[in-house]
Parts: structure tokens; sequence; C-alpha cells
């Protein structure tokens, strides 16, 4: 099994306006050997997700991803930068040793237009 090529975009503050507020601006990373997923068929509304929050696409990353935490990220995949996924929580490594495959982050991601 490969998985595929997708980009990260994590916010970065690049400075502060003439009124001293922050400017932000993208940083953008390529991970390779993602595996792109569709969410479970829970409804939003059952006892794991009380606050009715939605999962569009769960992406698996590489045990050798080495590029921060993703809190706040959107992904883009298959080149489609209109329609960049959101990523929810804090997503983190299995951690234990065990190795039974080249995943061990599952990143759950929503997706929404306007």
């Amino acid at each position: 099994m490969k998985g595929e090529t997708v980009t990260v975009l994590r916010r970065i503050q690049s400075g502060v306006d003439e009124g001293n507020n922050p400017v932000y601006e993208w940083e953008r990373k390529t991970v390779e050997n993602v595996l792109v997923d569709s969410p479970n068929t829970a409804n939003a509304d059952d006892s794991t997700r009380p606050d009715g929050m939605t999962v569009d696409a769960v992406f698996r990353f590489p045990r050798d991803y080495a590029g921060g935490p993703l809190d706040g990220c959107r992904i883009i995949i298959r080149g489609d930068e209109a329609h960049p996924y959101c990523v929810v929580g804090h997503p983190i490594p299995l951690d234990g040793g065990m190795k039974p495959t080249a995943w061990n982050m599952s990143v759950e991601a929503t997706y929404s237009e306007g």
C-alpha cells in the first residue's frame, strides 16, 4: 500500500502591521505517503462528538512525519488549492513501539465552503 502526496498549510506570524496587529501567512510543506480515507459514518450528534463536529476526511500520516503539530493546519489533496481541509483537534501519533504499518497518526479534517 502506498499513500499520496499532500500539502500541509501552517499559519505563521510573519510580522506586524502599522497598528501593531499580527500579520500571518501560510507556510507550505509537502508530505509524502499519506493515506486519504473517508470518515466513518457516525452521525455528528452521537455521543463521541458532543459538539456536533463532522469529519469529512481522515488522513493517515506516515511514521516518518516530522513536520510538527497539525493543530489549525489545512491540508490540500490532489492539488485542489481551492478546497483545503481543516484539521480538527490536536492529532497525536500512536506510540508504544508497535509498528504493524508505515502510518501511525490519524488526522481528522473537515471541509466547508463559504
